[in-house]
């Protein structure tokens, strides 16, 4: 690798760490490792935050927390002056009546034998008149004391606003945020820039959310743009046929804005993916892969997976129909299946998402029954030895070269039960269903980055 590239990312990464407060990896980091290769070439390390991260900076909160206080004080100002004006009125109203009453009262004090019974009812109902004002007067005690209460939050909220820019410095946080989301987009390009890797390592896990039964699959489309960032969800294994799309990850944690696809064949297991646009997933007992198209909400194209066994012919060790599995990396779309020839060990297949049509396939040697469940990234298949507690990657099959490899990269089933484990290449983040949890886990990649003279 150059000098200048290595360069300007340890730039990026220090600039990081001194102008932003991001969270620990478990909350969203993505880690990409490196080393030294046997010929020496430059490895590099990239550790770049989550999209959106700028808005969990602690300051970020704290301000946010501040414009909300600021808009309920204003609310109550709003409030104070509408009910100041229109007791005021009133008392404009009813100031010459006081004044009238005001006269009555000295001309009586001064001789009271004019205060003859005419006169003294005509005062009575004069002053029954002003009985209302004894409301209005204890409205005033109110405000009045609500308004101390709006001066003592004003003086807490100056007070916070002199920390915040004591904290800052000479940095205007708008600024500030606005060169951290730029340093940001910077890194999501530079990662964009790397190539494939090895699988070293997964994360802690991220729970995002708890919902729907014990069995399911969740996804975010493989292939599209990073701004559309639509979540779907599939609840159970069995003769389902209602998928939910939501328009933001936040929406799904929310439960909320989401449309419903009432697809036209039910489907089988949880190995179903979102690619370009389209929903591929396994037609009920059947061995039939349907294209379903989010958009037209129509059927594309269904194929028959030649011999591929269905309805829990060859499922994985947890069953629930996952004869078949689809899945998408960075080099397209594969199914992931097992045949009665086969003996029952996994089979890859590179799918034409246009045709579904077969291009390549692999026998990999590996029990299908004996795995938990397996995921594909760079061309490589990686397959976990359990769906339950203490589960770790155990087996890799590369089909760039046709071999394999047993592995030991542990991750934490942290609810002891996947039925669906599928990773994104657009995200590069493992997508579970976990014992009706719903949870991601961040990827390490061991990668060499290669220059044009290589």
């Amino acid at each position: 690798m150059h000098l200048f590239s290595a360069m300007f990312l340890l730039v990026m990464l220090a600039a990081m760490s001194s102008e932003a407060i991001y969270p620990s990896p478990e909350e969203g980091w993505q880690i990409y490792s490196s080393a030294q290769d046997a010929d020496g070439k430059c490895i590099c390390t990239v550790v770049a935050p989550a999209q959106n991260m700028c808005n969990r900076d602690p300051r970020s909160r704290q301000l946010r927390q501040l414009m909300e206080k600021v808009q309920n004080i204003t609310q109550s100002m709003e409030l104070l002056d509408l009910r100041t004006n229109r007791d005021l009125q009133y008392v404009r109203n009813t100031e010459s009546l006081m004044k009238a009453v005001d006269v009555k009262l000295k001309t009586a004090s001064d001789n009271p034998r004019s205060l003859n019974p005419k006169s003294l009812q005509d005062l009575k109902d004069k002053v029954t008149q002003l009985l209302p004002l004894l409301p209005v007067l204890e409205q005033y005690k109110t405000d009045a004391r609500q308004i101390s209460r709006v001066r003592e939050e004003v003086r807490n909220l100056s007070l916070v606003l002199m920390a915040i820019q004591e904290e800052m410095g000479a940095y205007d946080y708008e600024e500030l945020r606005h060169r951290v989301l730029l340093l940001e987009t910077r890194l999501h390009s530079c990662m964009q820039k790397l190539g494939c890797g090895k699988l070293t390592g997964v994360s802690n896990p991220i729970t995002i959310r708890a919902s729907g039964s014990r069995f399911g699959s969740w996804m975010t489309d493989t292939m599209i743009p990073s701004s559309d960032n639509r979540v779907w969800s599939m609840d159970g294994y069995f003769k389902g046929r209602r998928v939910l799309e939501y328009r933001t990850l936040n929406d799904f944690m929310k439960g909320q804005n989401f449309v419903q696809h009432l697809l036209p064949h039910p489907w089988a297991g949880t190995g179903h993916v979102v690619y370009n646009g389209s929903l591929y997933y396994n037609k009920y007992q059947s061995n039939i892969i349907i294209k379903y198209h989010f958009r037209s909400r129509s059927v594309l194209v269904q194929r028959s997976l030649s011999g591929a066994g269905y309805n829990n012919t060859f499922p994985y060790s947890w069953g629930g129909s996952s004869d078949i599995d689809l899945m998408a990396d960075e080099n397209g779309l594969w199914a992931v299946y097992t045949t009665i020839p086969n003996a029952g060990n996994i089979v890859i297949s590179r799918l034409e998402p246009q045709s579904l049509e077969v291009l390549q396939t692999w026998d990999t040697g590996f029990p299908k029954r004996s795995a938990g469940e397996s995921f594909m990234i760079c061309s490589t298949l990686y397959v976990t030895n359990s769906h339950l507690a203490g589960a770790k990657i155990y087996f890799a099959y590369y089909t760039n070269s046709s071999s394999y490899e047993y592995t030991d990269i542990p991750f934490h089933n942290q609810y002891s039960h996947i039925s669906m484990m599928d990773y994104n290449p657009r995200e590069r983040v493992l997508y579970t269903w976990n014992n009706g949890h719903q949870v991601l886990y961040n990827v390490t990649l061991f990668q060499v980055i290669k220059t044009a003279g290589d």
